[in-house]
């Protein structure tokens, strides 16, 4: 499928109701309200054509930027490309989500995450923190800067509730990600869950809630789960 028949088909798969959804989320217009699922009913037109979804971010229309994250092969991005695209994305979905996951599962998912977590930009920074995130939820244990991580534990324990809006909420995910992914520091991350308690969000007028991080530590342990990996954290 060409740029124009893909964009032409997100028209014809939008709905007012989603499309308000979104908006309430954050999406602004170019926008024709595409659910996810109906996304991913696409990736298989537009997967084997990098250029296609590069082309798609490039509209600047929220469904289309999303499904250029779902296609993209991200181990052909370049880390200049990956630059833009944070600076493009304008609203959490993308930046915490398609930004991140691509840039967790390229070749420069620490260098990124490093560097936009120290980031005055709001929507940056959240990049950081989710693509770090991201990065620990397929990377084995043995290959994680465990003491990177624990410095970053002790830095949200300290930080976390005077930080800006959407970096509370990607920190807090933080914290979940070591607690449950990583086995070794798991007990530490739900001791600093317990210190910094509820993680107050505006989500706006949304239906979305904080989890509370040692609820959803406790619940993957109680499953058993503690310690195991994704095979890709783009969705």
């Amino acid at each position: 499928m060409t740029l124009q028949e893909i964009m032409e088909k997100l028209k014809e798969l939008g709905t007012e109701q989603t499309k308000k959804t979104f908006i309430r989320h954050g999406a602004t217009e170019p926008i024709f309200g595409v659910k996810v699922g109906d996304l991913k009913n696409l990736v298989k037109h537009v997967k084997k054509d990098q250029e296609l979804a590069l082309s798609l971010y490039e509209t600047g229309n929220y469904d289309a930027m999303y499904l250029a994250g779902l296609t993209v092969n991200p181990k052909l991005v370049s880390k200049e490309l990956l630059q833009k695209w944070v600076r493009q994305a304008y609203c959490y979905s993308l930046s915490e989500y398609t930004v991140a996951g691509v840039a967790a599962e390229s070749n420069y998912a620490l260098e990124l995450a490093r560097e936009w977590i120290e980031s005055d930009s709001e929507t940056i920074a959240t990049s950081g923190w989710s693509t770090y995130t991201n990065y620990l939820s397929i990377t084995p244990d043995e290959k994680l800067d465990i003491e990177e991580i624990r410095h970053l534990l002790n830095r949200i324990e300290t930080t976390i509730h005077q930080e800006k809006n959407r970096v509370r909420y990607t920190m807090n995910n933080f914290v979940i990600a070591v607690g449950t992914f990583v086995e070794e520091i798991h007990k530490e991350a739900y001791e600093v869950g317990e210190n910094i308690g509820k993680v107050h969000v505006n989500v706006g007028e949304t239906a979305c809630k904080v989890p509370l991080a040692t609820e959803y530590i406790k619940k993957v342990e109680a499953r058993g789960k503690i310690g195991s990996k994704k095979k890709t954290c783009i969705c």
